[in-house]
């Protein structure tokens, strides 16, 4: 049998859409979004706090509760989550789908 090189193990770092919108719902988790301001300030999930990439330091990340990071598609969050787990928060998700998948499926926005 080949090996299927398109096709990967899932990440325990990734959160699906549905895990990701009942821990929004339930508000089980921090949401930190790490797109810049502006980004942000154009529309982001209720809740989440604003900690750009481009400034980002895992030890600014909130503490006491699962944090979950988000940007617009998931290529940030998943830089994010990796400087995350390197610095020792293995309490720290991202949800790979972004805000393009979480405006896509309806999810709220706030502006």
């Amino acid at each position: 049998m080949l090996w299927n090189l398109f096709s990967r193990t899932p990440d325990p770092a990734d959160m699906g859409l549905e895990t990701f919108a009942e821990a929004v719902k339930a508000g089980d988790a921090t949401v930190v979004d790490v797109r810049e301001a502006h980004e942000f300030a154009a529309g982001h999930i209720p809740g989440a706090v604003n900690l750009p990439l481009s400034r980002f330091d895992p030890r600014r990340l909130p503490m006491g509760r699962p944090v979950v990071l988000i940007c617009q598609t998931g290529v940030r969050s998943r830089n994010a989550v990796s400087r995350a787990h390197a610095a020792g928060r293995a309490d720290v998700k991202h949800f790979a789908g972004g805000m393009s998948q979480w405006r896509m499926v309806g999810g709220d926005v706030a502006a």
